[in-house]
């Protein structure tokens, strides 16, 4: 608070000053920025349209992406697929039931998915789900 200078001697101003203010909704706002990224699971790809998606997705299913380049990954580590075999069969050892989310890039041919499939079923995954993005309608 500041005095005023003038009319009245000793009287308070009655401004609020917004600068601590300001500065705390930037900062709010960069750690969002920084943060957000990180919630993200699997690998960033350009997930296939669909006109309809299944309802009730499954609660914290273990994400494998395949990029474009034909490149695997188990969350955000990169595996060829004998790799992705054995860490796979090593995560749903103890919860068997576990979903899979496959996130596949749209522009990759169908028998590069079908092979990934193969690998997700020789590791055990019982319940496979393919991660598509709603089309605009």
């Amino acid at each position: 608070m500041a005095m005023a200078s003038g009319s009245g001697r000793g009287t308070v101003k009655s401004e609020i000053n917004i600068t601590p203010l300001v500065d705390v909704v930037l900062v709010l706002l960069i750690i969002f920025m920084v943060v957000t990224p990180l919630f993200q699971r699997g690998r960033d790809v350009q997930l296939p349209q669909a006109s309809e998606q299944r309802k009730g997705a499954p609660e914290n299913p273990i994400v494998v992406s395949l990029t474009s380049e034909g490149k695997l990954f188990l969350e955000r580590e990169p595996f060829d697929e004998d790799g992705l075999r054995a860490a796979l069969r090593a995560r749903l050892r103890p919860e068997p039931w576990k979903q899979v989310l496959l996130k596949a890039d749209r522009h990759l041919q169908f028998a590069e998915v079908r092979r990934v499939l193969g690998v997700l079923q020789q590791a055990g995954a019982t319940g496979v789900r393919l991660a598509v993005q709603e089309r605009p309608r």
